[in-house]
């Protein structure tokens, strides 16, 4: 038997979906004529999750899909949603407050794209929690607490499942004949987060923890190259980063990742690799000449489907989109990869993340601004982020999609209300008592604010909304009953959004 990547799991007895989605792409099979048996890996396990009655809170079921926009490192609110133009400088900073579409609304002046589009978005400017941690896992799963030891530990027995992971699970087949995936349910972007820092291991958080790694995203990859060199993180900083979230080369392409980044890769496995993906092909093609595939059981169609269609590498092709169309959501690796959720979304995928994460130097593309706070936002993550953003939302509502696709753009918290002034460039620290986040479509209401801080955007003073009750609501608009539970690694029922609760406030 082979032994994939350093895993357990083999070839002949077990090997799970995403792995023949790592090994060999989309477009691969490695199912009944080569005796691997993925439709006994199909045959998930039947839930032991208990359902009430859906929520009376209105817009249950109305989001077809999720895009979740996560900016890693965190966003200061200040200079986002939350400016405070009476304040004083040491509070307000260099950057002041515009008007937007909506009367009585300001955002930070970084954003002029974005001031035209409040009206399809809702600000949530009271967002709270105890943890001023990179805590991607306390924000993105229902654990009810958090602790700095198992950040970088993505398998750690502490985590609860990623909120796509819980999409996927609670939509996977109860009985034994489930329609093919022309699409994974569960995909992210651009590729495995903290996956191209070489200073840092993959942070924790987008994965199925105790639901299984057959639950966890199906991860894309970029080959592609950054064209522009980002303002530095602070001075001790001697590398330039050629980053791609800042720009990105027009031929950079999307695929489906080759490996589990976790699990790390030899050169003599990639050769191995390779071996594998010819032996689908092959296989692929024995079924196709022999039409085998009508003798397929259920499961072992969905493997078919899955392995075998073009529909998600032709989701991918971003090239396929016209150059206009390319260029107005920016070329950077943010832009395409947005533009690449959204022909996912097209294409039936249900929950579609981007992560915006480090690139070689940890943070060295990320929002966490300790230092060089004012050059970074100005001249890389305000303008990058204000263009893509506004004409993604634009896109889904001229395609007529916004009002059936919800979009969470999150992050782990906020920033310090008060600037330090030492480092160069300035800095503002971790702050999770106060911090913002933007949420549209899928039943979303328009045009709004929710909750308010403080005159120094440090405290919230009314409407409190935690990282749990975003998770409830979205799954709620998404026709998952929130107070579901799953079994936790001991059997034990636990809610899929923890404590969170649906909040009215933020439905349309």
């Amino acid at each position: 038997m082979f032994n994939l990547l350093g895993s357990k799991k083999h070839l002949c007895d077990g090997l799970t979906r995403r792995d023949l989605l790592r090994v060999g792409g989309i477009s691969s099979l490695g199912a009944g004529a080569c005796g691997f048996g993925l439709s006994d890996v199909l045959n998930w396990q039947t839930a032991s999750a208990e359902e009430s009655p859906a929520s009376t809170l209105p817009h249950f079921g109305r989001a077809k899909s999720t895009v979740l926009l996560f900016l890693f490192g965190s966003p200061p609110q200040h200079e986002t949603f939350d400016p405070k133009p009476e304040a004083p400088v040491e509070i307000q900073g260099e950057m002041k407050a515009i008007a937007s579409n909506v009367p009585g609304i300001s955002i930070c002046e970084g954003l002029p794209h974005t001031s035209q589009i409040m009206d399809k978005l809702t600000v949530v400017r009271s967002m709270t929690h105890p943890y001023a941690l990179h805590g991607v896992a306390y924000a993105l799963t229902g654990m009810p607490t958090y602790s700095p030891d198992i950040e970088a530990k993505p398998r750690d027995s502490q985590h609860w499942p990623f909120i796509g992971s819980v999409v996927d699970y609670m939509e996977r087949p109860r009985s034994g004949r489930p329609e093919p995936l022309a699409v994974p349910r569960n995909v992210a972007l651009p590729w495995v987060m903290g996956g191209r820092a070489k200073d840092y291991p993959p942070l924790a958080g987008p994965y199925a923890a105790f639901l299984g790694s057959q639950f966890d995203p199906v991860w894309t990859d970029f080959d592609g190259v950054g064209t522009r060199v980002v303002p530095k993180l602070s001075d001790g900083q001697t590398k330039e980063v050629l980053d791609h979230f800042a720009g990105t080369a027009p031929d950079g392409k999307f695929r489906l990742a080759e490996t589990n980044l976790l699990d790390g890769m030899h050169p003599n496995r990639l050769d191995m690799r390779r071996v594998l993906v010819r032996q689908f092909d092959e296989s692929r093609e024995w079924l196709e000449r022999h039409r085998h595939i009508d003798t397929f059981t259920a499961h072992q169609q969905t493997a078919y489907s899955l392995l075998s269609g073009n529909k998600v590498r032709d989701a991918l092709d971003v090239q396929a989109e016209p150059t206009a169309v390319r260029e107005r959501y920016g070329m950077t690796l943010f832009g395409q990869s947005c533009l690449a959720a959204r022909r996912l979304v097209e294409a039936g995928s249900r929950f579609v993340s981007v992560f915006w994460d480090p690139v070689e130097i940890f943070g060295g593309s990320c929002w966490d601004t300790h230092a060089n706070h004012y050059p970074r936002l100005k001249e890389y993550l305000l303008p990058v982020f204000d263009q893509t953003f506004a004409a993604f939302i634009r896109d889904l509502d001229e395609r007529g999609l916004l009002d059936e696709t919800q979009v969470l753009v999150l992050s782990e918290h906020g920033r310090t209300p008060q600037i330090d002034s030492k480092p160069k460039g300035a800095a503002r620290h971790h702050w999770s008592r106060a911090y913002s986040a933007v949420m549209a479509g899928g039943g979303i209401a328009r045009g709004k604010v929710v909750g308010k801080t403080d005159p120094t955007g440090g405290d919230v003073v009314s409407t409190p909304i935690s990282p749990k009750d975003v998770l409830a609501t979205s799954f709620h608009l998404l026709g998952i009953n929130p107070h579901t539970t799953m079994p936790d690694r001991l059997g034990r029922p636990v809610p899929i959004a923890g404590a969170g609760e649906v909040r009215g406030e933020l439905l349309g």
